[in-house]
């Protein structure tokens, strides 16, 4: 596994990431870490890898595009020193041009999310040992489905940035496929965005898959 002893792990995104986790810093007892995927790396690599002693913090928050993490990123990026961070952030993005479409101050179009994203890559990459940049995601089999549609291309915009800064790539919305074939859309997510137990352990294992987690007694 690529996450060594000792290090830091910072998860920042929207309300998938955040999971009711404690304020201000995402960690500690009673659940502090939150309850969605986050959690769950965390349960599997302390379990897995408890010698290394990985400091994983929770700093998601609900309802943020990637317009609201650039305003927050020097305090609950930068000041933080994580040796890795992992973002999931565009659902938000996305979202609200099809609940609020009226209220367009509150959509973030491709151009503005691929600028400011590559922009905190780019000005974080130096600062940190590896990034994890996840995809957003729609719980929604039909690919022709607007949403759908415009989820996948919020995607693609993460996987062009991941390549052009060598930045991991977790593709979630591949994730969620092999699962959505077998079960019905509303069941992992009433409302195909946020995701029962079963949703979020898709998400845990897909980000492990990427940083080389291997489970071993």
């Amino acid at each position: 596994m690529l996450l060594q002893k000792g290090e830091k792990l910072i998860m920042i995104g929207d309300s998938i990431t955040d999971c009711e986790r404690k304020r201000p810093y995402g960690e500690g007892l009673f659940g502090g870490i939150g309850k969605g995927y986050v959690s769950l790396v965390d349960a599997l690599i302390q379990s897995t890898y408890p010698e290394r002693g990985i400091r994983i913090v929770n700093m998601g928050t609900s309802g943020n595009t990637v317009r609201d993490l650039k305003e927050r990123w020097a305090a609950d990026v930068e000041n933080l020193k994580p040796d890795w961070l992992s973002i999931m952030i565009g659902i938000n993005d996305v979202w609200r041009q099809y609940d609020q479409p009226t209220i367009g101050e509150s959509h973030v179009y491709t151009e503005e999310y691929e600028a400011t994203l590559r922009e905190l890559v780019l000005r974080t990459k130096s600062q940190v040992k590896g990034i994890v940049l996840m995809t957003p995601f729609y719980i929604e089999p039909n690919r022709e489905d607007a949403m759908r549609v415009t989820m996948d291309e919020y995607g693609g915009i993460v996987k062009r940035i991941a390549e052009e800064t060598d930045c991991l790539y977790v593709d979630t919305q591949a994730a969620f496929e092999p699962v959505l074939r077998e079960i019905y859309p509303a069941t992992l997510a009433w409302d195909r965005v946020h995701p029962s137990a079963v949703g979020h352990m898709v998400l845990a294992k897909a980000f492990l898959a990427a940083i080389g987690y291997s489970y071993h007694m």
